[in-house]
């Protein structure tokens, strides 16, 4: 096995001023709560696949929105090592209440470990909404409602968009649909997301 590692001044040497950004993608979601973010990912990212040249890549499908914006990055860019096709999403890992695995969660108290449970339970329901019928405006109100009422503080949002171009969905067959939803309990934001 080998491990790459370099140190900050090899991934950003002195003087270092270029930065790639993936308009469109990047704005709204996480990227409007934390302007500029990736833009950080998607030029640390670039730099990786030019100094390594990987055949294949794996990116957890946990932050769907930067799984997508390192693809439409590899594509723009012909990164052909990896080509986008190669950049393969990795099915989010989950606790036995639902809950995705994330380093975040250890922030939490046992108290608010539990209401966190309480996001991908109001996700399904909302899924189960929207297969049915339901317009997605209220369905979306509903879920965020739903999480405040479980304990969560507030809702960065919650979004049923398509999940290539990450723009929302209005109707049922638009196109791949995927719940997205950022909500923060007691400081700690927690990010999932969902196939519709």
């Amino acid at each position: 096995d080998l491990l790459w590692a370099p140190s900050a001044d090899e991934v950003y040497p002195p003087g270092f001023a270029t930065t790639v950004s993936v308009m469109g993608l990047s704005d709204g979601l996480c990227g409007a709560v934390r302007p500029g973010h990736f833009d950080g990912v998607a030029t640390v990212v670039a730099k990786l696949f030019n100094q390594v040249r990987p055949d294949i890549a794996f990116f957890g499908e946990k932050d769907w929105q930067q799984l997508t914006v390192i693809r439409r990055m590899a594509r723009d860019l012909d990164l052909t090592f990896p080509a986008a096709e190669a950049i393969l999403g990795v099915a989010t890992v989950r606790e036995n209440d639902g809950l995705a695995m994330s380093s975040r969660n250890r922030y939490l108290s046992p108290e608010n470990r539990t209401r966190a449970a309480a996001l991908p339970r109001e996700m399904h329901a909302a899924i189960a909404r929207l297969r049915a019928g339901e317009a997605p405006a209220p369905t979306m109100a509903g879920l965020a409602a739903a999480l405040v009422a479980a304990g969560f503080d507030s809702v960065d949002y919650a979004e049923w968009v398509d999940e290539d171009s990450l723009q929302p969905l209005q109707a049922p067959g638009q196109g791949n649909g995927r719940l997205l939803v950022a909500a923060r309990i007691a400081g700690t934001r927690l990010i999932d997301n969902m196939i519709v």
